[in-house]
């Protein structure tokens, strides 16, 4: 399990600003059965544990001469520069369950992408999850070298997870496929006199359906002026 090093933290409102510029992230610990106090965490060291833990996976947490198991919430950023400007980190009870989002992981090579010259669509990034803290995985990872057609298909349902683990997504709901390529070759093999043509008739019925338009706010309008 992963150990991230944290601190009490004393400064507060502007004071924050300094902290960062010190290279520390401001953050807070609290959960169902533990107080909630203001701490900071080392930014490297925490960018390095939120990187491999995310938001799924207990982290150790140091705290003076006490250690808690901790899920990182509500990471919240610079607009600008994207560095973790604030951290929750929220203490689960470990025998209730928790509904949290794990990354998916797409690995492989779909053979309707290099066979075919589809294109692979990922529907989905994260998969909504409910389990007991200490069964929460950090990713899940799904093959996409399956996807052999246009007509195959990666649903929730056919993903493999333990029996610990319930996903709350639709089950249904399709994860990953590929998707055949625009048909432009069709376009580009007409005749120039073929593609003017059409463009004529879209022309004219453009014009006529404007036309139509304006006959019909006239009629309108002139209806109201009747009323008056």
């Amino acid at each position: 399990m992963l150990f991230l090093e944290a601190k009490v933290r004393k400064e507060t409102g502007a004071e924050v600003k300094t902290l960062r510029k010190k290279g520390f992230l401001p953050g807070v610990l609290y959960g169902p059965a533990t107080e909630s106090t203001s701490l900071e965490v080392n930014l490297k060291e925490f960018e390095k544990t939120y990187r491999e833990a995310g938001e799924s996976s207990l982290v150790s947490l140091g705290l003076g001469n006490k250690k808690f198991l901790v899920l990182i919430y509500d990471v919240q950023f610079d607009p600008v520069n994207l560095k973790p400007i604030h951290a929750d980190f929220y203490q689960p009870s470990l025998k209730k369950e928790v509904e949290v989002g794990v990354p998916i992981v797409f690995e492989g090579a779909a053979p309707a992408v290099k066979n075919l010259g589809g294109t692979l669509i990922k529907n989905l990034k994260e998969l909504k999850i409910k389990a007991l803290p200490e069964y929460l995985p950090h990713e899940i990872k799904i093959d996409v070298s399956k996807l052999q057609t246009f007509e195959d298909v990666i649903l929730v349902k056919d993903i493999p997870i333990p029996k610990e683990v319930k996903i709350l997504e639709n089950k249904d709901e399709i994860i990953a496929q590929v998707v055949e390529p625009e048909k432009v070759e069709e376009e580009l093999a007409k005749p120039p006199e073929e593609k003017i043509e059409e463009v004529e008739k879209v022309g004219k019925a453009g014009k006529a359906g404007k036309a139509g338009k304006e006959t019909k706010r006239e009629e309108e309008e002139g209806e109201i002026k009747e009323g008056q």
